[in-house]
């Protein structure tokens, strides 16, 4: 039996699927199985709390619930090293990028599960988003402290141009 070139692990998320050898981009990396439901069905089951649904087409959903189907523990990424393809009815997620043992393989998993999942629960968690918040305070904290500094330096120019005058004569 084949190797595979991936575990689950613990990721900042929950678990996830990491590379445990290097993977060439374009290379085959597993395939999310999972038993096939009409859409309508796997709305039903949504909305009881059903997670990992891969919708195929406008006809077919395929549940990834079981524990067998380790491409579930793909998780999102906005900036992903792996791609979701339906090819003859399979699911399959391939490298897009060269990625090295202990990364973590993800998939974007598309603007719907972004906006009615990601955003229900406090926006996404993936690397490119954490440093994009990360940046935007480091940047909001530099302009307050830029703020703050003028501020200081006018008050500064203001208290010398009182000194310079010197006190005031009474009339």
């Amino acid at each position: 039996m084949p190797r595979k070139p991936f575990r689950i692990g613990r990721s900042r998320t929950g678990l996830g699927l990491f590379a445990t050898e290097p993977i060439k981009k374009g290379k085959f990396i597993v395939e999310y199985r999972g038993r096939k439901l009409t859409n309508a069905e796997a709305e039903r089951r949504e909305a009881k709390g059903a997670r990992y649904m891969y919708e195929l087409n406008s006809r077919w959903t395929l549940d990834g619930s079981s524990r067998r189907n380790v491409a579930r523990y793909a998780n999102h990424s906005c900036r992903p090293n792996a791609e979701s393809d339906v090819v003859r009815g399979h699911v399959i997620i391939r490298a897009i990028k060269n990625i090295q043992p202990d990364d973590e393989i993800t998939y974007d998993y598309g603007r719907d599960y972004f906006r009615n999942v990601l955003m229900e629960i406090g926006g996404c968690k993936c690397v490119k988003c954490l440093e994009k918040t990360r940046e935007e305070r480091r940047e909001r904290r530099l302009r307050n402290l830029r703020r703050k500094r003028r501020a200081e330096r006018a008050a500064a120019a203001a208290k010398k141009d009182i000194k310079r005058q010197g006190p005031r004569k009474p009339r």
